[in-house]
């Protein structure tokens, strides 16, 4: 007997080997690039902005976005030699709004105060990625250009053991 069941968000089908012997007669749709609704990715093939996109993780929405959807559009559209150089004033715009709502929007300093609270490895390893503002001297971390332990100098003699 075949039956089906919805599990969160899975439905589960259970079928017969009998439903398996004959052919499916499920007729498959083309997707339709013209319907609103389909998942396109952030720009529409029209080259307009989707501000459905699942991507833009709800700031088109909520509080700030207005302010979000003007920064945004202006920069996209931008012909600028600096592209959205003169957006400035609508990133200025979206900024404050967003700064008004911090449980909503939190800000840089926030998160790694949260981030480095949780894990300094977690943290340590965004400071990497995001280029470190420190001196060789105080850097922590050893240089990835000769990774022989005969290359680390006096001063990172502390990173070395």
């Amino acid at each position: 007997m075949s039956y089906c069941r919805q599990e969160g968000k899975d439905r589960i089908i259970f079928v017969t080997k009998e439903d398996h012997e004959a052919p499916s007669n499920a007729e498959l749709v083309a997707d339709d690039p013209n319907d609103p609704y389909e998942e396109q990715g952030l720009i529409l093939p029209s080259g307009d902005i989707n501000w459905n996109c699942p991507c833009l993780g709800g700031m088109a929405s909520g509080p700030c976005g207005s302010q979000f959807k003007e920064a945004f559009s202006c920069f996209h559209y931008s012909s600028e030699e600096v592209k959205g150089s003169e957006c400035i004033d609508n990133f200025r715009n979206m900024q404050e709004c967003m700064q008004k709502y911090p449980e909503l929007y939190p800000q840089e300093e926030d998160k790694e105060s949260s981030s480095q609270a949780e894990s300094d490895s977690g943290a340590a390893s965004a400071a990497a990625t995001e280029g470190s503002a420190l001196s060789p001297e105080t850097d922590a971390t050893p240089s990835t250009s000769d990774p022989s332990p005969d290359s680390v100098s006096p001063t990172d003699s502390h990173t070395a053991s």
